[in-house]
C-alpha cells in the first residue's frame, strides 16, 4: 500500500466530476492536494471543502505557456494525476472540425504537455507517481465518437510507452480506464449508458488502484470485459456488433 501522508499530489482537471471526488479522497488520506483546471472559482470552492492542505493552480492544458507556468508554480510533486478532458458525441458523417481538434488537443496533447513538464524532474530524482486517465473506449474504435475515442486510445498508448520505459525506475506509471461516469460530459449522451458510476464510486476505484503497484485498471470490471475481449474479435464481427 502507498503511504499518502504528507505527499504532494497535483490533480490536473479537478474542478468537478472524478477529479474533484479524487481530490477529496486523497485529502482525507493525508495528501497535500494541488488542484488545477481553467475555472479558478470552481477550484477555490473545491479547496475550501477539502479537509487537508490544498491549493489552487489554474491551467489551460491546451496552451504551452500556461502549462509551463503552472508546472513551475506547483514545483516538485510526489505525484501527478491527469484527468483533464472534453467530449462531444458525433461521428464521421457529422464531423465537427473544431470540436474534434479540441478533444485531441486537450485529452491527448494536453497530457503530453503536462508530462513534458513533470516527467524529466521525476526521472532526475528517480522518484514519482504518474496516473493517466484513459477510457474503456480507448481499446477499439467506436461509432459516433470520432474525437474522444481516438484521443483516449492515444492516452492509453502513451501510458503504455511510459510504463515500458520507466517500470524499472523509481517513477511509477499507472493508467485508469473508466467506463461511464455521471458528469457534465456524459450528460451530453442521448443513449443508455450501462453500469454508469457516480464520481465518488469511480474515485474509490481510482485511489484503490493508485495504492497498488499494478499498471492498468479498467472498470467497472464486468463492463470492461466487453471492451477488452473486443480486441480479439475479427474486424467483420466487431464492426457488425458495435455498429
Amino acid at each position: 500500500m502507498r503511504n499518502w501522508q504528507g505527499k504532494r499530489y497535483w490533480l490536473v482537471g479537478a474542478s468537478d466530476g472524478l477529479g474533484a471526488a479524487l481530490a477529496h479522497k486523497l485529502s482525507r488520506a493525508g495528501a497535500e492536494v494541488i488542484v488545477s483546471a481553467r475555472s479558478e472559482d470552481k477550484l477555490q470552492s473545491l479547496v475550501d471543502d477539502l479537509p487537508g492542505k490544498a491549493s489552487v493552480q489554474t491551467i489551460d492544458v491546451a496552451d504551452d505557456e500556461s502549462v509551463e507556468a503552472a508546472a513551475k508554480a506547483v514545483g516538485d510533486v510526489d505525484g501527478v494525476v491527469f484527468l483533464a478532458g472534453v467530449y462531444w458525441p458525433f461521428g464521421a458523417k457529422e464531423w465537427d472540425a473544431a470540436k474534434a481538434t479540441a478533444m485531441a488537443d486537450i485529452n491527448f496533447t494536453g497530457l503530453v504537455r503536462v508530462m513534458g513538464q513533470v516527467v524529466p524532474g521525476m526521472v532526475a530524482r528517480d522518484k514519482g507517481h504518474i496516473v493517466i486517465t484513459s477510457s474503456l473506449t480507448g481499446f477499439r474504435g467506436l461509432p459516433g465518437s470520432i474525437g474522444y475515442t481516438a484521443s483516449k486510445a492515444a492516452t492509453m498508448s502513451l501510458a503504455e510507452c511510459m510504463y515500458a520505459d520507466l517500470r524499472k525506475t523509481g517513477v511509477d506509471v499507472q493508467v485508469i480506464n473508466p467506463g461511464f461516469i455521471k458528469t457534465q460530459l456524459t450528460e451530453k449522451n442521448d443513449f443508455t449508458m450501462p453500469f454508469i458510476m457516480s464520481p465518488e464510486d469511480a474515485a474509490r476505484e481510482v485511489i484503490e488502484h493508485m495504492g497498488t503497484d499494478k499498471f492498468k485498471k479498467s472498470f467497472p470490471w464486468l463492463f470492461s470485459m466487453v471492451f477488452r475481449l473486443s480486441q480479439f474479435l475479427p474486424d467483420w464481427l466487431y464492426f457488425r456488433i458495435f455498429s
